[in-house]
């Protein structure tokens, strides 16, 4: 029979995949000896059988109640009873974290009856109620389906009418009175009473548990962390402790080092005479932990020791839940804690110098993702004048939007083209939809443990909370300064995640550090630093080289600066656009084989040029030159801005332009339905006279310039778009017979490798053959996936890709990471039959999923040689790259 349910001291760490990830490090510090309020774990097989049938599975009520037995006895009291109830929470643990995203109800085991036992036994009465009403606002909300919101709005109602600034003030009458309200609400929305029995309370909170697995900001929030849907989600149930029973009594959120920037130190926030929720929830401003120091010093040493073991345990940093109950400390929670880009590396480095892990380790546990982030342009805080305010600096970067005050209006504007920053009070799990379409996040409450900081670091995003500074007017849509400044909806305010500062306007911005470190080698210490580490570890044991994608010396240069082994694609219609385009034109336009001759002889010299320019730029490196891929017509003017043209000509009557006329003749000719699958690729040089040839002589013309010169110029020639091998063969005749020439002409050996980009599915099926006449592969993934999928990627990205992604029928797009299934498994057969053909085939891919942090993980287990991509993703895939070789080292897995 299938077990759902263990108790804390039978798991541990390693079944996070059973028991969550909160169940399993609750299991691991009880292991530890820490003081952990005792409890168990409903496993998420138990989640994923009721989610699969809508049913609780058969026995997990039995195994429920002999956990909760075992529970009341070491406890000495029973669930509900009245003079000396035990209450439990009931919480929400997936296997990876995600923070607020799914429901917790507190306090269950409360009703009518034992509140006065509560009272009685704990000697504070407003404690008891205070209990109470939470209970019934989240059980009502979590459990029941009532909108929060009117919870809330009859708590603030209550607080209007007693004249108090927050629930802190409200006596134990208020909070009496306030339960009643919060009851008659219940029975007004759901025609049901707010259950008494407090073991219904129990089951139906744990089936609201697994229900929000499926809720609408949980489905979200996983796809935007790239977290499977099929994963389910545990349930925790443990002994309550209080941390709302006076001044010798808090709950705070505390990190082993600095989750911003990696520096070592105790850093969170306390909330004395609070619940976790509280501080969290950020509703209410926290206090430094240091200042726990103060206000406890036994309680602080003691997790002080407690943080210390339990990072030199996790060798990571760890965030860590806690609740001083009258003076007595429980650990409520622990896990790797979510860090920021430069907290990653900072931490990849400095906890391999303390010993705690190895290199190669720090190198699993760093993202290419993060090493983009720390190349983004930060504020020049020298032009920024004074800010509007200060707050916590809680999630790193530099941010310009328009302030927004909620979040339906952050998404309207987001799918409208506009940057926006999320301006809240605090932010709830309600804001996830804005948060991610937001540039930023400002709040005017919370610290860095709150929801607003805690998901914003997780996703990337710039935050700054507690900006006590601001008042915030949701209501009015503005906030107003300290100084009287209002600052409406829609004015553009800059944010500084790294500062902690706003400013009025769009903030002038400077290359980061990092960013100046690549492109000059120099390291100032700090972040820089540690990305220089890193990115030696990683190029150290990366087996892929990276090249680039470039077709201009300027790019090519960039490229080799930013650690580019070469070049993968080299796009030479880049090379006929601007003026030359004429050219083009000339070409196209040729009444016959001598004027497209004349054209071609114009192109020629300019083509040359440019490939020795890119040459030099790569010397001693291999060069990657792609021959004319677009479809001819594409360098023509528009068709319809000519017919429109020549019909106004017409319309005034006018002899249209003959140029004019002649080019709409031309585009008529050359119109196709569907471009991408027409005349383009090796089709053209098969089909136009001398266009290859031209190409090819420019490229040898310029490796004879670049040899005579004392270069080292390497130089290899692809052909595009091949579906059968007879296209490659009849190409590659062509480029050999023309670099026979330019050697013979100048009396220097020239000889370029002749290879083909697999872009189309029958070449990845068939090319056992390709490979009897390429010596090289060069995957173009983006036709490939087009091809596969049967998508045309500038029509349907707009159309339905976001339908698509919300319904899960992919994860992510297709064209951003690669579609391992169907697409990666035609990558497989070509790679296999390719190299059984011709044995040390090199193989790369060019496309732009070679910059992908994922993709590159992939083509590194697919055995690629080499991927190429932008020149300012180089850096993102040396680091990924060196990252494949580390992904079985130990790493951490902080998401």
């Amino acid at each position: 029979m299938v077990r759902y349910v263990y108790d804390f001291h039978e798991g541990g760490r390693d079944m996070a995949d059973l028991l969550g990830g909160k169940g399993a490090n609750l299991a691991e510090m009880t292991r530890l000896g820490l003081p952990v309020p005792p409890g168990f774990i409903v496993t998420t097989e138990a989640c994923r059988a009721y989610l699969a049938t809508g049913a609780e599975p058969e026995g997990l009520s039995r195994e429920v109640s002999r956990h909760l037995s075992a529970l009341e006895e070491s406890a000495g009291r029973r669930l509900g009873r009245a003079d000396d109830p035990l209450l439990v929470s009931v919480r929400s643990g997936a296997r990876f974290s995600m923070p607020g995203m799914m429901e917790t109800v507190l306090d269950i085991g409360l009703n009518d009856d034992s509140v006065p036992g509560l009272a009685g036994v704990s000697g504070d009465e407003r404690f008891a109620w205070d209990s109470y009403r939470r209970l019934v606002q989240m059980f009502g909300s979590t459990v029941m389906g009532v909108d929060a919101a009117l919870f809330e709005d009859a708590l603030a109602v209550l607080k209007d009418e007693r004249g108090v600034p927050d629930d802190v003030h409200l006596d134990a009458g208020d909070l009496a009175r306030l339960v009643e309200t919060y009851k008659e609400l219940i029975r007004r929305e759901t025609g049901e009473s707010f259950p008494q029995s407090p073991a219904e309370q129990l089951q139906r909170a744990i089936l609201a548990v697994f229900e929000s697995w499926n809720g609408e900001r949980a489905r979200l929030y996983r796809r935007r962390e790239h977290i499977p849907d099929d994963l389910g989600t545990a349930v925790t149930v443990q002994r309550m402790v209080f941390g709302n029973l006076g001044h010798d009594s808090g709950s705070g959120v505390a990190f082993t080092r600095d989750p911003a920037t990696g520096r070592p130190g105790l850093y969170g926030d306390y909330l004395p005479d609070a619940q976790g929720e509280d501080v969290v929830a950020g509703i209410r401003n926290t206090v430094p932990l240091a200042e726990l120091e103060r206000l406890d010093p036994r309680s602080y040493r003691r997790l002080r020791d407690h943080m210390g073991t339990l990072e030199r345990h996790y060798r990571d940093l760890c965030d860590i839940e806690f609740t001083i109950e009258r003076g007595t400390l429980w650990m409520l929670q622990t896990r790797v804690g979510k860090r920021t880009a430069e907290a990653a590396f900072t931490l990849a480095t400095e906890l391999a110098d303390e010993g705690l892990i190895t290199s190669r380790e720090g190198l699993a546990r760093v993202s290419g993702d993060g090493l983009a982030r720390l190349m983004f342009p930060r504020f020049d805080t020298s032009a920024t004048g004074d800010p509007l305010a200060h707050g916590i600096p809680a999630s790193p970067g530099a941010a310009v939007g328009a302030a927004v005050f909620d979040s339906a209006e952050a998404v309207r504007r987001a799918a409208a083209g506009e940057k926006v920053v999320l301006v809240r009070q605090e932010t709830t799990p309600d804001d996830l939809p804005g948060m991610v379409a937001a540039q930023a996040v400002l709040t005017s409450r919370g610290g860095k443990t709150s929801h607003a900081a805690v998901v914003a670091r997780g996703m990337g995003k710039v935050c700054v909370c507690g900006a006590e500074e601001l008042t915030v007017d949701v209501g009015r849509r503005r906030f107003t300064t300290r100084d009287g400044t209002v600052v409406e909806e829609g004015a553009v305010v800059s944010v500084d995640g790294s500062a902690g500062a706003v400013y009025s306007g769009a903030a002038p911005l400077v290359d980061s550090e990092v960013m100046r470190y690549l492109e000059t080698g120099e390291t100032s210490g700090g972040v820089v630093a540690s990305v220089a580490r890193v990115l030696k570890e990683a190029d150290g044991v990366r087996r892929l080289e990276v090249r680039a994608n470039a077709d201009t010396p300027e790019d090519a240069a960039r490229a080799r600066r930013f650690g580019a082994q070469g070049i993968g694609l080299c796009r030479t219609e880049h090379m006929f656009l601007g003026e030359r385009r004429k050219l083009v034109e000339d070409m196209i336009l040729a009444p016959d084989d001598a004027a497209r001759d004349r054209a071609l002889d114009a192109l020629l010299p300019l083509q040359r040029r440019d490939f020795a320019g890119i040459l030099e730029a790569m010397d001693g490196l291999p060069v990657t030159i792609r021959l004319l891929d677009p479809p001819l017509h594409e360098f023509l003017p528009d068709r319809t801005d000519l017919a429109v043209r020549v019909a106004a000509a017409g319309a005034r009557g006018e002899r249209p332009d003959p140029h004019d006329a002649e080019l709409l003749d031309a585009v008529n000719r050359m119109h196709e339905e569907n471009p991408m699958l027409g005349l383009r690729g090796v089709r053209l040089g098969l089909v136009v006279p001398g266009l290859v040839a031209m190409q090819v002589r420019a490229v040898a013309e310029a490796v004879v310039e670049r040899t005579v010169a004392g270069g080292s110029p390497l130089a290899e020639i692809m052909v595009p778009l091949v579906g059968a091998v007879e296209e490659l063969r009849l190409a590659r005749a062509e480029v050999e017979r023309v670099l026979a020439e330019v050697s013979e002409a100048s009396g220097v050996p020239v000889t370029c490798p002749v290879g083909t980009m697999i872009e189309l599915p029958r070449a990845a099926l068939t090319a056992g053959r390709i490979a009897e006449e390429a010596e090289f592969f060069s995957f173009g993934t983006n036709d490939l996936t087009q091809t596969t999928w049967g998508f045309s990627r500038d029509d349907v990205e707009a159309e339905f890709f976001s339908a698509y992604l919300d319904k899960g029928v992919f994860p992510v797009s297709p064209f951003e990471t690669l579609d391992r299934e169907g697409v990666g498994r035609l990558i497989g057969i070509a790679v296999a039959e390719g190299r059984t053909a011709r044995p040390g085939l090199k193989i790369g891919v060019c496309g732009e999923h070679g910059g992908d942090p994922d993709s590159v993980r992939f083509f590194h287990d697919a055995g690629l040689d080499y991927v190429s991509c932008s020149p300012f993703r180089v850096p993102v895939a040396r680091l990924e790259a060196g990252r494949a070789v580390s992904a079985g080292a130990g790493g951490s897995d902080s998401r």
